[in-house]
């Protein structure tokens, strides 16, 4: 069986790091998904948010989850339940705009360190994708410029808790999907697993591992680069014991971002285009109602858009 790709990003200084960009560029082509270690934020700040996100569910979440599951007859269900998850989530926004200090009953500690947590993220994010765009042949910085649209990136992190389930058979964490976006960080219980990617038509897990960063790509990166990195199928298992943590933050194009394929690719590869070219926010709109479908009925609804429309730039101000 194949391994999990796990990548040490201390490395990336070091006699390893052809190797180690080597990993990563499999990772992508071949998975979707990879997790890093060693990636700059500190120990001592992810078991800081890990307890206070805790903290949070069990004092201003908890209470209202078990409300919903009763008012909705949950624990009695004797048939598949395909409309709704078993979680407890709330969205925080940082960019363009964060909304942290409008969200109501977060401690003043919690908002602080959510703060600079997603600072943190914000430049592993950005590192990340320059990192892929040396392994694509792309300019550095050309992945954050074609997300950047008029005022910059959308970042975002969903934070969300899995109570133990009484049904998991019936009733899925989270229903399967790929991310509508661009590339997403994961920071993940490490205790309580149930995270899962479809590769070769098989569900694998991905192994909860204590301080690292799960990362993967969204429809975006799969459209800029022509399919030669894919965005995959993933969900998550609830269990009957433990709750699992995570949150999920993603580094978005900006709503009217300019989004196709890059032409160095289709030159370098001598093919045509074969995914559309569209502004994010029309994408978004078309995802939001198929989310829990094949992405290639959205590329293809699109494409189909852009034969009718052509797609003007974004300039930047």
């Amino acid at each position: 069986m194949e391994h999990f790709p796990i990548v040490d990003m201390g490395k990336l200084n070091t006699e390893e790091r052809t190797s180690t960009m080597e990993l990563i560029k499999d990772a992508c082509e071949n998975w979707g998904f990879f997790e890093c270690v060693n990636h700059g934020i500190s120990i001592e700040m992810m078991d800081t948010v890990e307890k206070l996100t805790k903290e949070h569910y069990k004092k201003c979440m908890e209470q209202r989850f078990k409300e919903m599951v009763a008012s909705k007859g949950l624990e009695g269900v004797e048939s598949e339940i395909n409309d709704l998850d078993w979680e407890s989530t709330f969205f925080l926004r940082h960019l363009p705009a964060s909304n942290i200090s409008e969200i109501p009953d977060l401690d003043d500690d919690y908002r602080k360190v959510m703060k600079e947590f997603a600072e943190k993220l914000e430049k592993l994010a950005e590192e990340l994708l320059d990192l892929l765009c040396e392994n694509l042949g792309l300019e550095k910085g050309y992945l954050k410029k074609a997300f950047y649209g008029s005022k910059g990136p959308n970042f975002g992190t969903k934070v969300s808790n899995y109570p133990p389930c009484p049904k998991p058979d019936l009733i899925k964490g989270l229903r399967a999907h790929t991310d509508a976006g661009g590339i997403i960080l994961l920071f993940q219980d490490d205790k309580v697993s149930g995270l899962q990617l479809l590769k070769d038509d098989k569900w694998i897990d991905v192994p909860p591992m204590r301080h690292s960063i799960v990362i993967n790509l969204g429809d975006q990166l799969e459209v800029i680069t022509n399919g030669k990195y894919k965005s995959v199928m993933h969900r998550v298992i609830a269990q009957t014991d433990g709750a699992r943590m995570s949150l999920a933050s993603f580094y978005n194009p900006g709503d009217d971002a300019v989004i196709s394929p890059a032409s160095t690719l289709l030159k370098e590869n001598e093919t045509s285009e074969v995914y559309p070219k569209f502004v994010f926010d029309d994408y978004m709109k078309l995802y939001m109602g198929l989310k829990f479908q094949a992405k290639e009925p959205r590329f293809e609804a699109m494409m189909k858009a852009m034969s009718s429309v052509e797609v003007g730039p974004v300039v930047s101000t």
